[in-house]
């Protein structure tokens, strides 16, 4: 089983890299030999905002780095979006990201970690408004951030005890919700 964790923020001096690397650290010392991570690191993608001719639900992807996406996101049976809130939401490039597709993200599990204001929650419930809607599945696998401006001052990002104990059940939601 391949997760994907999709880093949605782009930022220079960005922590959402950093968790990203923590929560790939985490899932594989929980030591399931058929489960593989892979970080996407949308500020390497460097997608520009979608304006195709075609909606992707289409199918029809005529942007030059739309197939590639495509490529890359149905490899991918369960997705993490790591998500800053900016602005009581989450941020363009992930919704960019997310909006580029169609059929990749269809009948596949996410999950969420969320931190800044509000300790992420109102991002929470907007990219799983927009994850449900296309037809994505919703396997409440969800990790809340809190105090990340106390705990991000260091090169990496500084886990507690509740924060790798919810990588446990995020991981065991995403493989139940993927074996549907």
């Amino acid at each position: 089983m391949n997760i994907f964790i999709i880093v949605g923020s782009i930022r220079e001096g960005r922590t959402a890299i950093k968790i990203a690397e923590w929560l790939s650290k985490e899932i594989t010392q929980l030591g399931f030999s058929t489960l593989n991570t892979k970080i996407i690191d949308l500020k390497e993608w460097d997608l520009p905002f979608f304006a195709g001719a075609h909606p992707p639900a289409s199918g029809i992807y005529d942007q030059p780095k739309q197939q590639q996406w495509a490529d890359q996101i149905a490899q991918g049976d369960a997705f993490i979006f790591i998500s800053p809130e900016y602005n009581h939401g989450y941020s363009a490039v992930l919704k960019n990201a997310i909006d580029y597709l169609g059929k990749e993200w269809k009948a596949k599990p996410f999950g969420i970690v969320s931190y800044g204001g509000n300790n992420g929650i109102s991002s929470i419930e907007q990219l799983k408004q927009v994850c449900t809607t296309l037809d994505m599945v919703d396997a409440n696998a969800i990790i809340q951030l809190r105090d990340i401006f106390n705990r991000n001052k260091t090169e990496h990002f500084e886990a507690n005890e509740f924060d790798n104990k919810a990588v446990v059940s995020v991981t065991n939601k995403l493989i139940q919700y993927s074996n549907v």
